[in-house]
Parts: C-alpha cells; sequence; structure tokens
C-alpha cells in the first residue's frame, strides 16, 4: 500500500491469496463506503484500487477478479451516509441492480448507485472501471429523477450521454494535475453536466434552461483544451467553431465570473507552471515552454506569470514548492 501527494494507491498484490478476500473488503470500504464484498475465486485475483480527490469528487480507477459487491440494509442503517457513484465500465462486464432495476453493464457504458438504497453488482471475470464518487447533496437533481434512473445504462457514443463520458473520461486523465481551487471547478462543472443528462433522460430539459448554457460551456472549454497550444486561439475563431456570437461566448463566460481571454490565459499558466518544473524544461528553456502552451511574446508571459504566481518563470523554475517539484518530477 502506497501513498502519494496527490494519489493513493491501495493494492492487493503483496498479499497471499488467503488474506487478500479480508484485506480487500477493507481496501473496498476505504476508497467508497461500507460495503459487503464476496470474492469469486477459489484463490482471489489481485486487486488494485488507484484513486485522487477532484474537488467534491474522489476518483477511483478499479482492478480486480470476479466478485460480488453489496449495499444491505444493515450498512445502509449503520453509516447512515448518502454518497452517489458514477461508475464508468473500461474491461469485463457488471451487472448492476438497483430500485428494481437490473442492467448489464458492457466497456464504455455507464450508471448511477445511491448509496442510500439497497444495492448489487456482479462483475463474473477480471474487469476495470473507473469511478466518481461524491456526496448525493452536490448533485443537483431531483431524488424521483435520480431513482428513476439508478442502474440504467447510458452509452457513450452519442448525445448529452457522450459528452459526460468524455468530460469525465478526461477528468480522470488529468485530475492528479489540477490544483485544488481548479479541481473544484472542474469538478463542480462535470457534476452540473451530469445534472443535465439526467433532466434531459426525465424530460425536464428545456431550450431556456440554464443546464443548456452550462452544458454549452463544457463543450467551448473542451474545444480550448484541444487547442490551448495555438496562438491563433481567440474568441472569434472559438465561436465560429461552435456556430454562436462573439457576444453570446463572453456571456456564457460571464455566468462564471470572468472573460474568455482571462480563462485561457488561466488554463495556459497553470500548464506552463506544471512544465516548467520537469527536468525536461531546463534544457529547452522558459520561452519553449512559453511558446508550447501558445504564448507568443516572452515578455508578456513572464509579465502575466508573475502578476499570477508572485514570481517570474525562472524563479519558479529554480525553487518552486518542495511538493510540486516532487510531483513533477514523478510524471
Amino acid at each position: 500500500m502506497s501513498i502519494t501527494l496527490s494519489t493513493s494507491t491501495l493494492s492487493t498484490s503483496q498479499l497471499s491469496a488467503s488474506d487478500r478476500a479480508e484485506c480487500w473488503h477493507e481496501v473496498v470500504a476505504r476508497t467508497f463506503i461500507p460495503l459487503d464484498v464476496k470474492l469469486l475465486e477459489n484463490e482471489p485475483s489481485p486487486g488494485t484500487i488507484v484513486s485522487s480527490q477532484l474537488g467534491v469528487l474522489r476518483v477511483s480507477r478499479v482492478q480486480a477478479g470476479p466478485q460480488v459487491v453489496t449495499r444491505s440494509k444493515h450498512l445502509i442503517a449503520r453509516d447512515g451516509q448518502r454518497f452517489l457513484t458514477l461508475s464508468f465500465q473500461r474491461r469485463g462486464t457488471a451487472i448492476q441492480e438497483q430500485d428494481g432495476r437490473e442492467s448489464l453493464v458492457n466497456p464504455r457504458e455507464f450508471t448511477i448507485s445511491d448509496s442510500s438504497r439497497l444495492f448489487r453488482k456482479k462483475l463474473k471475470s477480471d474487469f476495470c472501471f473507473t469511478s466518481f464518487h461524491f456526496p448525493r447533496e452536490e448533485l443537483c437533481v431531483r431524488d424521483e429523477d435520480l431513482r428513476a434512473l439508478t442502474a440504467t445504462v447510458f452509452t457513450s457514443d452519442t448525445g448529452s450521454a457522450a459528452l459526460v463520458a468524455t468530460y469525465f473520461a478526461r477528468m480522470a486523465r488529468e485530475a492528479v494535475g489540477f490544483d485544488a481551487a481548479v479541481g473544484r471547478q472542474v469538478a463542480a462543472t462535470g457534476l452540473d453536466l451530469l445534472a443535465l443528462l439526467i433532466d434531459e433522460r426525465r424530460g425536464r430539459f428545456t431550450s431556456q434552461a440554464p443546464e443548456l448554457a452550462a452544458a454549452t460551456l463544457v463543450r467551448v472549454k473542451d474545444h480550448i483544451m484541444r487547442n490551448l497550444s495555438s496562438p491563433d486561439l481567440s474568441p472569434s475563431t472559438i465561436a465560429a467553431a461552435h456556430f454562436m456570437s462573439v457576444r453570446y461566448l463572453h456571456k456564457l463566460f460571464g455566468l462564471e465570473g470572468t472573460t474568455v481571454g482571462r480563462w485561457i490565459q488561466m488554463q495556459r499558466l497553470e500548464r506552463c507552471r506544471r512544465d516548467l518544473l520537469r527536468p525536461a524544461a531546463v534544457g529547452i528553456g522558459v520561452a519553449a515552454v512559453a511558446r508550447r502552451w501558445g504564448f507568443v511574446s516572452p515578455s508578456h508571459f513572464s509579465r502575466v506569470f508573475r502578476a499570477a504566481y508572485g514570481m517570474t518563470p525562472r524563479e519558479w523554475q529554480v525553487h518552486g514548492l518542495p511538493g510540486e517539484r516532487r510531483t513533477n518530477e514523478g510524471l
């Protein structure tokens, strides 16, 4: 079992097969909530959970052998906790049961479960899934709508479900690289998008709903992140790519109390800040790191970097923060 500054890794790989069952039960409870776990192999395979905290979301990648996981009446009554788990199947299949529904979940599909009610998940072969675990109160949807969609399979190929899948997959990949403030914002946006999907499936979505603006903003931000290194990225090119006016684009970012330009600049600065602490940056220089993330003028980059972080890029590269340096050296 090992723990780093940004992630925690809980594993039974170093234990004998006879000791794995009891330890795995503890690993699952530590990551999520108390659950009954029954392993289906005579000699249990190793299990590993790698987790990161992203705002209110506990992001975990779970790999193990066949098992059945149950949330019983006894456990519900004992701890009184209420969490939701959004689970994306990566390898193997799962049979998920809750609220009178039983669903077969295949790779590239995802489901929602609620810890306040009876729940059962059966994984009949080796598997891997990524989960997002968070308090129920963080998701702004009606209880009746949530109950109607637990153990419902969402495919990640089309529509709003595809947008949710793409956004959450990106969060999982980049979770350890976000600082606390960015992590909270990214997590909140993801939950807004999930709420939009639930409202849409329940027929509560209207073209004038605030959630539409939130979903559009998510798509815009995803486009920006994919083109962050381009010096040609601008409000006009972003608006054109999404068939909207520049005025409406500015209005979307205004809902979050910022501007398009300021948001782009902060994303670029954050990536430069991270990259400057990597060993490779010493050889290529500060200006090259800045150009990589779309800053054309070295003097402008140095000025806005100092304004944001209180020191020049060179001072940051030399000194940095001990915790930051350890994390980046491991990337």
